[in-house]
């Protein structure tokens, strides 16, 4: 049964990959990404379908709290005050990443995907997103996600977490127009 789970989510994942390239032909966007908790999962999905050079600009694994200060300029005293896996993380994360690509569209994920680690304000399955949407003619809105994964696994709550966002940018995608 676990692994017709598996096998099911990653087939979700490559179908809305898909349907990324196919919005992509459309529409002229960009999309940059920041990882921690999916290490590369999200960039890994998209690279893996022909044609997602048509819009996928830059991928950032920033795992350690060093690597959200250092690559993304994340201020080392909201991890301190709201801890890696909270909103205040992935907007200061997401801001990261459009300063330095400039992308229609940015993202960052940040999250406790377990087994360990978890507590009670961030028990294991609880993961931040940042989204940055950089629309013709308008100036950039960011917004931030908190979702919590009922899974067991570090790999279903990464798989999650990239369906999820695949489900976001569909969705913003479909709603905004890009340059």
């Amino acid at each position: 049964y676990c692994i017709y789970i598996q096998i099911f989510t990653i087939a979700m994942i490559k179908k809305k990959v898909c349907k990324l390239i196919k919005l992509s032909k459309k529409n002229n966007f960009t999309l940059s990404v920041a990882e921690s908790c999916t290490g590369g999962l999200l960039s890994s999905s998209i690279i893996q379908e022909s044609g997602a050079s048509n819009f996928f600009n830059m991928g950032f694994i920033t795992y350690s709290n060093k690597a959200k200060v250092n690559i993304l300029s994340v201020n080392p005293s909201i991890i301190e005050k709201y801890g890696a896996v909270s909103e205040e993380t992935a907007l200061e994360m997401v801001k990261g990443v459009y300063k330095k690509t400039k992308s229609n569209l940015s993202v960052s994920i940040t999250g406790v995907a377990g087994p360990k680690g978890g507590t009670k304000i961030n028990p294991v399955g609880t993961v931040c997103f940042g989204i940055g949407i950089n629309s013709k003619d308008k100036p950039i809105i960011y917004k931030t996600i908190k979702e919590k994964f009922n899974l067991r696994t570090r790999i279903g709550i990464q798989k999650k977490s990239v369906n999820f966002v695949l489900d976001n940018l569909i969705e913003i995608i479909l709603t905004h127009k890009f340059d």
